[in-house]
């Protein structure tokens, strides 16, 4: 079923009118296939999860297309690693666009094939998850970013978000769960974490011990919005610190978590360089981490951290959405530069920290992403260590959280509610 216009439609169909091949890359059940057969309907359509379809392919090749001849729509192609170097030959023996649109969820050994066979042959999109926008059915489609521009531009189009916020942040983001509103919670993510990490992502890292397998999962959900702590998962899932490398980078290219990087410069000298985890979906972060209700969430030792981790997620699909990529544009800060305060009648260094930096244009936006309906400008007083960062400007810093409107903390601080994003 159709039923939620996803913003990323206009970006997919243009590139596929001037592309000779299409890939729309996402974790599975985030929409691929049915946002294809919706734009694509009149194109010829086949599954790798078909075992006799998938046989032939990896059989005899020139057989299969013989059978299904182009424009071919082919679902969860990273089956089929093969595919790629025949693409690739028939590519360079054409001048026509359109002729293959492709789906996967292992972005890992997507991305192999595709640099491999197909670079500068195929456009690649990635689909996330549904955003509040798509589910509100807010037109607005351009990225987030603080400027005065963007916020009166995003005023014409807000809608409250904030009388069902917990129980949207609760379900989570897959399309299934608002097509199909009566689809039980925990059903559909019992089923998920049973056939698609359990099954796919676990063949994937070879786990030997699945219930060590299980145990990370659920520790590694315990631990979205925090620096990366490698040896402390490795002691508490009882595996090596390589091997919780190893599935921590699967996990990120199988987009069930996303790396936040930290900002460094050599201005900043005493920064953290350890990156930050954050997993995609906040519904499945919920059944990972036993939180069974939106109220027990909301009133939960996990609250705050879910809330940032939902924000965070909202901002980068804005970017996705647009068909822009994020990696290289988005970080966070942690570090010492900040000075003291006191505590216990003494000075203590304390490590100052800014949840997310966007560098466009030269300039950096400072974000922090608060639980609070009461924001202060004390909240952003780790913003001006970007100051000291040569050839760059501070821009417009950002507090957002849950008050109900916006409000200008300093002339160049201003707090949003969530529905800016």
């Amino acid at each position: 079923m159709y039923s939620i216009k996803r913003h990323i439609e206009e970006i997919v169909d243009r590139r596929s009118k001037n592309s000779k091949a299409i890939l729309l890359t996402g974790s599975r059940q985030v929409g691929k296939s049915t946002l294809f057969k919706h734009l694509f309907h009149h194109v010829n359509q086949v599954t790798f999860d078909d075992d006799l379809l998938l046989a032939q392919a990896e059989e005899d090749m020139n057989l299969f297309l013989l059978n299904n001849p182009s424009p071919l729509m082919i679902d969860e192609v990273q089956k089929c690693p093969s595919i790629f170097n025949k693409l690739k030959i028939v590519l360079d023996n054409t001048d026509s666009y359109g002729n293959f649109y492709l789906t996967g969820s292992q972005k890992l050994h997507l991305m192999e094939g595709v640099s491999e066979s197909l670079a500068g042959r195929i456009s690649v999109v990635e689909l996330e998850g549904l955003s509040l926008r798509e589910i509100y059915d807010i037109p607005f489609k351009k990225h987030f970013v603080p400027t005065q521009e963007y916020i009166k531009e995003r005023e014409g189009t807000l809608k409250d978000y904030r009388s069902h916020l917990w129980e949207t942040i609760h379900r989570g983001s897959y399309p299934e769960l608002y097509s199909n509103p009566g689809r039980e919670w925990v059903d559909f993510y019992q089923s998920y974490v049973k056939t698609y990490l359990e099954r796919d992502v676990n063949k994937l890292l070879k786990a030997k011990n699945h219930l060590a397998f299980v145990k990370f999962l659920t520790c590694v959900a315990a631990r979205t919005g925090q620096v990366v702590n490698y040896a402390n998962i490795s002691s508490e899932v009882g595996v090596s610190e390589v091997t919780v490398k190893e599935w921590i980078s699967i996990l990120e290219k199988s987009g069930i978590i996303y790396i936040l990087k930290p900002y460094t410069s050599s201005a900043l000298g005493r920064a953290i360089k350890t990156p930050k985890l954050y997993f995609r979906d906040t519904g499945l972060c919920c059944y990972l981490t036993r939180w069974l209700t939106p109220d027990t969430l909301k009133n939960g030792a996990m609250a705050g951290a879910m809330f940032e981790t939902f924000a965070i997620n909202e901002i980068l699909k804005s970017y996705a959405n647009e068909g822009l990529e994020y990696d290289f544009n988005v970080f966070y800060y942690n570090g010492k530069d900040r000075k003291k305060k006191r505590e216990n009648g003494e000075e203590v260094e304390v490590d100052g920290e800014i949840d997310l930096i966007f560098q466009e244009d030269g300039i950096l936006y400072p974000i922090e992403i608060k639980m609070s309906a009461s924001p202060k400008a004390d909240m952003a007083s780790e913003f001006d260590v970007l100051d000291g960062v040569p050839d760059k400007k501070r821009g417009m810093g950002t507090i957002i959280c849950l008050y109900d409107r916006k409000m200008y903390l300093r002339d160049n601080l201003v707090a949003l509610p969530l529905e800016y994003i």
